[in-house]
């Protein structure tokens, strides 16, 4: 079997590049040849150092680095995009059996679709978000600082000023979406959903696209090691880029309100505002061996409050596993991970609620939680290997679908 996964980066620096890498060593450990095509020019994780991946880079660079003009009009349509994947595509050593698709805003818009569409072969895109419907990509009131409850492309969305940056902004992805639903009229796509919550929002958001749907958990790269020492530590600890859609101020009220310090791993836009705090220790971003070291040592549980309808997030796994609690927003797709009373706390992304929440870890609760989320996670991990299998599984079931003649065209 061929793979070929398609992704804008080769490095880990975020959720869906991580788990596009880790799907990628995945699959080749199980013998299964991958061809790794990231668009954006750049450093690749060692992850993909493997005799089983070849790796192609497009070439690309991303939008937010061009020229104002530039980056609007490749965004909504890169014809340049579009030809360098079609070579790409072309000139594989041998036929690939299905592609899948894990990113392409950042610079490949959405003129790869006819290209992959008209390949033969099964297409599978991941929902790391809600780009395949939503304008802005996370189906959220930036301007209202809440969940959005227009249908997508609808006036109402159209009009809307729900982008995080400008109305210049929110118009140019609303014209990448009109060009994103015109590239797949009338075709069909398989999507993999991370969690049950995304399959029930976004099955009611596609209007007239083609779905099938499918249920396959994120891979967690994590070894079964030393468990967390909740109970000996004092930290309420966020782990992730800090915004207001993902909670991170709500951390640092909360933990203020419970009498607890805060401890905040990653940057962003609230950097500063959180810095200034004196109960908040801020330690930016750090390497997945590091996170997991703090984490271990230092939290006395995590929390994830996502105000947006944050699909899979990793950390909440990655806490679990290594022993630790977890409060969890009840918006976020993690949280079916989370046995509220159990293993954590899920609660309302709001202050008050957060904050009564934290202060319900006292030592004896918080080891209690870390110990049943710890044995409850290692009962049935989510290993980076039985996420290689459940994609074969899939790849398989849409490949026998295909006429036998439309079957391993690429390359042939």
């Amino acid at each position: 079997m061929h793979i070929v996964i398609l992704a804008e980066f080769a490095v880990a620096s975020g959720g869906a590049e991580k788990v596009a890498v880790e799907s990628a060593r995945g699959l080749a450990e199980a013998g299964i040849d991958v061809t790794f095509i990231q668009a954006i020019e750049g450093p690749a994780d060692p992850l993909l150092d493997h005799r089983k991946i070849r790796r192609i880079c497009l070439g690309n660079s991303d939008i937010w680095n061009r020229p104002a003009l530039e980056a609007a009009l490749s965004g909504i349509w890169s014809r340049d995009s579009a030809a360098r994947l079609r070579a790409a595509l072309a000139d594989l050593p041998h036929p690939a059996n299905a592609i899948h698709l894990h990113q392409w805003t950042r610079s490949l818009s959405p003129s790869i679709f006819p290209v992959l569409l008209d390949s033969g072969l099964p297409l599978v895109v991941t929902l790391h978000d809600y780009f395949l419907a939503c304008p802005n990509g996370v189906y959220y009131r930036f301007d209202q600082g809440r969940p959005c409850g227009l249908t997508p492309l609808s006036t109402a969305c159209i009009a809307a000023p729900c982008d995080p940056k400008t109305r210049l902004h929110k118009a140019i992805r609303v014209s990448r979406s009109v060009a994103q639903r015109v590239a797949l009229r009338a075709r069909h796509l398989d999507v993999i959903h991370v969690c049950d919550a995304s399959i029930r929002r976004m099955d009611g958001l596609f209007g007239s696209l083609s779905v099938s749907h499918h249920r396959i958990d994120n891979p967690v790269r994590i070894e079964k090691g030393v468990r967390a020492d909740p109970a000996g530590a004092e930290a309420i600890a966020f782990v992730g880029r800090l915004t207001r859609e993902k909670g991170a101020d709500l951390v640092a009220d909360a933990a203020r309100d419970a009498g607890m310090p805060a401890l905040f791993v990653g940057t962003g836009p609230l950097e500063a505002e959180l810095r200034a705090q004196p109960h908040v220790e801020m330690l930016g971003w750090r390497s997945p061996e590091e996170v997991s070291a703090i984490l271990t040592r230092r939290a006395r549980a995590l929390a994830a409050p996502s105000r947006w309808f944050e699909t899979g997030p990793l950390t909440v796994y990655e806490a679990l596993a290594s022993g630790l609690p977890v409060v969890a927003s009840n918006r976020s797709g993690a949280a079916e991970k989370v046995i509220d009373g159990v293993t954590g706390f899920i609660v309302a992304p709001e202050r008050d609620a957060l904050a009564g929440a934290f202060r319900r870890l006292d030592a004896t609760t918080a080891e209690n939680l870390g110990r049943s989320a710890h044995a409850r996670y290692w009962d049935a991990p989510l290993t980076i290997g039985a996420h290689a299998d459940a994609l074969v599984t899939l790849y398989e079931r849409l490949a026998r679908k295909l006429p036998p003649q439309r079957a391993g065209v690429l390359g042939a």
